[in-house]
C-alpha cells in the first residue's frame, strides 16, 4: 500500500478523555453563573431543558446518524429566554452560547490526557505522511481539548461532526477528511477505536483501517474486521510497516 495519509479518530484513540454529562455541579454551576447573568433558573431546569433541545435537534434532522450543535443548543436556550436580552449587552449575548458550551464540557470532565506516545509517534509520522482528525465532537470541544494536549498542529485538516449535522459512520465525515487532505482512500489508512463507528465507516469511504482496542468505544461489530489491531498507540508503527510491505 501507498500511503500518503493517516486519519486518526482523536476521544479514545488519541486523547483519553472521561466526561460524567449525569454529574449534578455541571447544572448547578450553570444556573448559578446564569443567576449573574440576570436569568433566575433552576439545575435541573437547566438539565432538562438541556437534553430536549438537544432531542429535540436530532429528531428534526433527516440525517441517518445526526449530530447536535451545542452551540446552538445554548442559543436556542437564550432566546426562549426575554430576560437574558434585556439582561445582557447584544455583543456579550452573542458570543455566550460558546462560553456556555465551553464551559458545561469543561466541567463534566473528569479525565483529559494522551495515551502513551501520542506525541512522538505522530511527531515521527508528520515527516512522512499528511495526517487529519476526525471526531464525533464539537469545535467548542474537540478543538480546545486538543491545545489542552499540545496536539494542535498536527493536523490538516480536522473534521468535527457537529460542524456537519452528521457523525460517523456515515460516509460523507470520511470523504470530508479525504477532501481535506487532497487524498485517495487507497492511499489513506484509518486509525480509531469504535468497531463500528470508526473501522465500518471507514472501510465504507475505501480506506484501510487500524482498530486501537483502547479502553474506549466498541471492540465489535457483526461483519465489521479491521485490516490490523493494536493494543497500545505505539503499535501504529508497526501497522503501517505491515501496510507499506516491511515487517
Amino acid at each position: 500500500m501507498n500511503i500518503k495519509a493517516i486519519v486518526f479518530d482523536i476521544n479514545g484513540t488519541l486523547i483519553d478523555i472521561q466526561t460524567d454529562e449525569g454529574n449534578e455541579e455541571v447544572y448547578r454551576s450553570i444556573s448559578h453563573f446564569l443567576t449573574y447573568q440576570g436569568i433566575q433558573v433552576h439545575r435541573w431546569e437547566v438539565r432538562d431543558e438541556y437534553y430536549q433541545l438537544m432531542d429535540g435537534q436530532r429528531k428534526a434532522s433527516s440525517e441517518a446518524f445526526p449530530e447536535f450543535d451545542a452551540v446552538e443548543l445554548w442559543r436556542e436556550y437564550l432566546r426562549r429566554r426575554p430576560e437574558a436580552c434585556r439582561a445582557l449587552h447584544p455583543e456579550k449575548l452573542k458570543w455566550m452560547p460558546r462560553f456556555l458550551a465551553e464551559m458545561y464540557r469543561g466541567i463534566s470532565r473528569n479525565r483529559l490526557q494522551l495515551y502513551p506516545e501520542v506525541k512522538s509517534v505522530l511527531g515521527e509520522l508528520s515527516q512522512r505522511y499528511k495526517l487529519a482528525a476526525l471526531s464525533d465532537a464539537q469545535s467548542a470541544w474537540a478543538l480546545p481539548e486538543i491545545r489542552a494536549v499540545g496536539l494542535d498542529g498536527y493536523f490538516q485538516p480536522i473534521i468535527v461532526s457537529g460542524d456537519y449535522g452528521y457523525r460517523k459512520p456515515d460516509r460523507r465525515i470520511f470523504q470530508a477528511a479525504l477532501d481535506g487532505l487532497n487524498a485517495l482512500p487507497e492511499n489513506v489508512l484509518f486509525v480509531g477505536n469504535d468497531m463500528y463507528r470508526d473501522i465500518y465507516g471507514a472501510r465504507q469511504a475505501g480506506m484501510k483501517t487500524v482498530f486501537f482496542s483502547s479502553n474506549q468505544g466498541r471492540k465489535k461489530a457483526n461483519g465489521v474486521e479491521p485490516d490490523f489491531i493494536i493494543y497500545q498507540f505505539a503499535e501504529v508503527r508497526q501497522a503501517i510497516a505491515f501496510f507499506e510491505g516491511r515487517q
